[in-house]
């Protein structure tokens, strides 16, 4: 079965990435920072993922 919400946070990521690509925006813009919480969080749930 899909793992929906891992797909959903690799969608936003990738999408935000884009977004700071095409606007050259710095590290410490919201955009930024919300891509480095998303990556946190996929770590967290492949790990859980794993673990089961």
């Amino acid at each position: 079965m899909a793992d929906l919400y891992l797909k959903a946070l690799e969608s936003e990521r990738k999408s935000l990435w884009a977004a700071c690509r095409r606007k050259g925006l710095a590290k410490d813009t919201p955009e930024r920072l919300r891509i480095a919480e998303i990556d946190k969080k996929l770590t967290e749930h492949k790990a859980r993922k794993a673990g089961s």
